[in-house]
C-alpha cells in the first residue's frame, strides 16, 4: 500500500509542477479558500490510481468533499487526501506544498505519505518505520533514508504555520519557553518534527483531515504522537460534530520523542 501511495504522489506530483512552471487558473470555492487546476488535476490522478489498486476502499478527497462527493467511512478503514495542501504556498510560488495521502483504520492514521515536489522529497511513514526519499527533477526515486523523531536536547525547538500563527501559538511558545521557532507551511511541520529537526508544532487553528493524516502517520512511524489539547490522540473519520463540520480537527500540539512525558506531566 505505501509504494502505491508514493507512486500515486510521484504522479501527482509532476502534474502540479507543470501547472506550477507555466502559472494556474486560480478561483475561490464557497469557504473562500483558494483552488487551481494543479488541486483538481492532482486528485483526479490520484483517486483513479487508488481505486485500481484499492477498489474497495472508500477515498476522502478534499475537492470531492468540496463537491458535495462524500463516501461512506462508517467501516472504520478509508484514505484521506489532499492533492495539494498548501494552495496558497503553490500560489505564491513557494516551495512549501506538499500532496497528502493516508491510509486511516478505526481513527488512526497507519500509514502515510507527504510529497513535496517542489523540493524532491517525499516522507512516507508505516507501523514504526518512516522515511525521507530523495526524488530526482524527472520524479525517480533516489536515496532513501530512515528517520526517527529526537528526544529533547537543551531548549525545545518549535515549528509553526506562517500564516497561522497567532496568539495562542505565541503563547504556548511561552509557556514552555522555546525560544527557537521555525517557519514552514503545509503538512511538512509533521515531517520536520519526525525526522528530528524540531521538537513540537503547535496547532491553535482550524484544520482538516485530509490536511493532517499523512503528516500524522509520518510523525507516528517516526515515534511522535498527535495529541489534542486534552492530551488524547487525535482521531480522524469525524462525522457528525455539533461544533463543527465532518473531517474537522480540533487543535492539537504534534509533539516528537518526548510525546509520552507530556501525557503523563
Amino acid at each position: 500500500m505505501l509504494e502505491i501511495f508514493e507512486q500515486a504522489a510521484l504522479l501527482a506530483g509532476r502534474e502540479i509542477m507543470e501547472v506550477f512552471h507555466r502559472g494556474a487558473t486560480i478561483r475561490n470555492k464557497e469557504d473562500a479558500s483558494p483552488v487551481t487546476e494543479a488541486d483538481e488535476r492532482a486528485e483526479a490522478i490520484i483517486i483513479a490510481a487508488l481505486a485500481e489498486a484499492f477498489p474497495d476502499l472508500p477515498v476522502v478527497a478534499e475537492e470531492e468533499v468540496a463537491a458535495g462527493r462524500i463516501p461512506q467511512t462508517e467501516s472504520g478503514r478509508f484514505i484521506l487526501v489532499d492533492p495539494l495542501d498548501g494552495t496558497k504556498e503553490f500560489i505564491r510560488k513557494s516551495n512549501d506544498f506538499t500532496v497528502n495521502i493516508a491510509l486511516v483504520e478505526n481513527g488512526v492514521p497507519m500509514c502515510g505519505v507527504v510529497y513535496a515536489p517542489a523540493s524532491g522529497t517525499l516522507y512516507s511513514g508505516m507501523g514504526e518505520a518512516a522515511s525521507r526519499l530523495a526524488v530526482s527533477a524527472d520524479f525517480k526515486p533516489l536515496d532513501r533514508q530512515p528517520i526517527r523523531a529526537r528526544s529533547p536536547r537543551t531548549g525545545l525547538v518549535a515549528v509553526a504555520s506562517r500564516a497561522h500563527s497567532g496568539a495562542e501559538t505565541e503563547a504556548f511558545l511561552q509557556r514552555r519557553a522555546i525560544g527557537d521557532t521555525r517557519s514552514v507551511g503545509s503538512s511538512l511541520k509533521f515531517c520536520l518534527v519526525a525526522e528530528g529537526e524540531a521538537d513540537v508544532y503547535p496547532r491553535y487553528g482550524r484544520t482538516m483531515e485530509w490536511d493532517t493524516a499523512a503528516g500524522d502517520a509520518v510523525l507516528r512511524a517516526a515515534g511522535g504522537m498527535t495529541l489534542t489539547l486534552d492530551g488524547k490522540p487525535l482521531l480522524y473519520g469525524k462525522r457528525n460534530q455539533a461544533d463543527d463540520s465532518d473531517f474537522a480537527n480540533p487543535f492539537f500540539i504534534a509533539w516528537g520523542a518526548n510525546w509520552r512525558a507530556e501525557v503523563c506531566g
